[in-house]
């Protein structure tokens, strides 16, 4: 192995950027709850050659147990052969090694149980010491005498957030294992407040989800809950799949118990390296790790993304051309997301996944140009990646960017910009007093560039009990949706006070003429008598008002009652709605 790794630090296997297939949760019969016998170390390496893999980690539960034996068995083949005392079984099996670890990176780690039963994978480099990981578990609390049983249950241990800053700071890769699924970290249905979900799931130590559901579509999958348009969960995550193998091939009588690459994780790497590996892995381009489906049906990144459609972090432009106002949007798009949560923009290609995508002619000047007339228009200057990637045989430019640092962002110095859902605005005096705010208080703070853009909250944060519920459940307002506070008639003319929930912004002097298109609903509704006091249905304390299909979301019309204060709230959609009111509605819909 030492070779190997001689030749990776050299630079000798450099290899042109491409996609390479990886399982990066495999479990050896150094985990004790390992499901076939007779397995050797090099039954899984030649597993994983036949499943095509390039990059595999053994991630026993709380030990490091498989690797070193493999790592003890190849030491001692290579003692042998220095002292000319190999057998030939014995010669052939170091050849073996040599052929597949020549082949395969092989890389170490674990399976840690954290507090509470959630499980984390720690990842690390090919050459890290046996003695270095097992002080690590130890450092996490794992019990000395349990350190090499394999055994998932390992008694009081590190909380979730310590063990992320342990792995992180020991140059581990951090992934919350099976992150949707028993054990995992953002799982449904926990018995932990919204904030520890918050936590556990936008801790800047933790790098990657591991989920169970990559290859999904849907509103509901983790990787959609997860793409930062949620407004409590507004850092975008890179979800992999694994798995999680506990034998060589899948068991037939139980199709769940899966074998090694039967998950596999494609990554777009110069080389096969861990560096190159954990750049990705802790990097903010989403699009350079994806489901893999076998040769014939590779998954379209882009594709993937118009079928989500667009959203607070995710924008179409069938052109870049100047001509048309093209630019002019995309560079609105651009101050927008720097004004907000971030996010991707994908130019040659529209927002209707049934449409053939356009392309970009020439991509590249296209984004020279587009990265002069951001830095000649947009003050200050925010960070921006552009690239090109292909979809449908089409060239196209996908333009990340980076949540602003240094708040507010400016077209032309006057003209600010923030993102709505799907939509991106001229922010009005509020919002712009707001964006100020905002970055002062984080110049103030000196915040890190690995800091997480805070979640906004809403300017009420006051929560309500339903009186229906159980004495412990507190609703907090949605986070979508908006709220009319109040409203005032001067000069024959109504002006109101919207508080837009999807932001915490509280805006003055809002008129029907004036407002957005949500702000403008929630206002028709209110000046036209909508909703009438004596037609609430309440059920307990809360009542859905009306709900409507709007392109693939479902939009509610919510009311809560506080004593003798009612707060109605317009066009909530189930992103701004935490575990607690999707209940109520659900109970409610039955």
């Amino acid at each position: 192995m030492s070779s190997r790794t001689s030749r990776r630090k050299s630079g000798a296997r450099q290899v042109s950027r491409q996609w390479r297939r990886m399982d990066l949760h495999i479990h050896t019969p150094g985990s004790n709850d390992y499901q076939e016998s007779g397995v050797t170390n090099l039954d899984i390496l030649r597993q994983s050659e036949l499943r095509g893999l390039d990059i595999i980690a053994f991630t026993d539960h709380n030990t490091v147990s498989g690797f070193a034996s493999m790592k003890k068995e190849i030491e001692q083949l290579l003692w042998l052969e220095q002292l000319g005392r190999l057998e030939v079984d014995e010669e052939r099996q170091l050849a073996e090694y040599r052929r597949l670890l020549g082949k395969i990176l092989v890389l170490p780690g674990f399976e840690f149980t954290a507090t509470f039963g959630f499980h984390i994978l720690g990842i690390f480099p090919s050459e890290t010491s046996v003695s270095y990981l097992e002080h690590l578990l130890l450092t996490l609390n794992v019990p000395p005498n349990l350190l090499q049983t394999g055994s998932s249950t390992v008694g009081a241990t590190s909380d979730v957030l310590t063990a992320y800053r342990i792995i992180h700071e020991a140059g581990g890769i951090v992934i919350g294992a099976h992150a949707n699924s028993g054990n995992g970290v953002a799982m449904r249905g926990l018995d932990f407040g919204g904030q520890t979900r918050i936590a556990y799931t936008q801790d800047p130590h933790l790098h990657v989800l591991e989920v169970t559901d990559l290859e999904k579509r849907g509103r509901y999958t983790t990787r959609r809950f997860f793409d930062g348009s949620k407004p409590e969960y507004p850092r975008p995550m890179r979800c992999i799949q694994g798995s999680d193998a506990h034998r060589l091939e899948r068991d037939r009588s139980q199709p769940k118990s899966l074998g090694i690459g039967e998950r596999i994780t494609e990554i777009l790497i110069d080389e096969v390296s861990f560096d190159a590996l954990s750049k990705v892995m802790k990097g903010t381009d989403l699009a350079l790790t994806r489901a893999y489906r076998g040769p014939a049906n590779p998954v379209d990144f882009v594709q993937v993304a118009r079928e989500e459609g667009e959203s607070i972090v995710q924008a179409f432009h069938a052109s870049m051309a100047q001509r048309g106002g093209h630019v002019n949007r995309i560079l609105q798009d651009i101050c927008a997301m720097a004004n907000t949560n971030g996010g991707t923009i994908y130019a040659g290609v529209s927002a209707n996944p049934q449409e053939p995508p356009a392309g970009v002619r020439d991509p590249k000047n296209s984004i020279d140009r587009l990265q002069t007339i951001v830095a000649n228009r947009l003050t200050p200057e925010p960070h921006i990646q552009a690239d090109i990637i292909h979809t449908k045989g089409k060239q196209i430019v996908r333009i990340n960017v980076q949540p602003g640092k240094d708040l507010p962002y400016a077209i032309d110095d006057s003209k600010f910009y923030v993102r709505d859902e799907s939509e991106t605005n001229l922010a009005v005096r509020d919002e712009i007093a707001r964006l100020v705010k905002r970055g002062i208080e984080g110049r103030s703070t000196g915040a890190h560039e690995e800091s997480l853009p805070n979640p906004p909250a809403p300017a009420e944060t006051k929560s309500y009990k339903p009186s229906n519920s159980s004495p412990d459940l507190m609703l907090q307002p949605p986070r979508t949706g908006v709220e009319i506070v109040s409203s005032e008639k001067r000069k024959g003319v109504i002006y109101h006070m919207v508080r837009d929930l999807r932001n915490g912004n509280l805006i003055k002097n809002v008129t029907r003429t004036s407002a957005r298109k949500l702000w403008h609903y929630a206002i028709s509704q209110i000046e036209t008598g909508n909703p009438k006091p004596e037609s609430i249905k309440w059920q307990g304390n809360v009542a859905i008002l009306n709900q409507r299909k709007k392109d693939e979301h479902v939009w509610y019309d919510l009311a809560l009652r506080d004593n003798d204060e009612v707060h109605i709230y317009f066009g909530v959609t189930d992103k701004g709605l935490n575990d607690d009111w999707l209940s109520l509605i659900g109970q409610s819909e039955r």
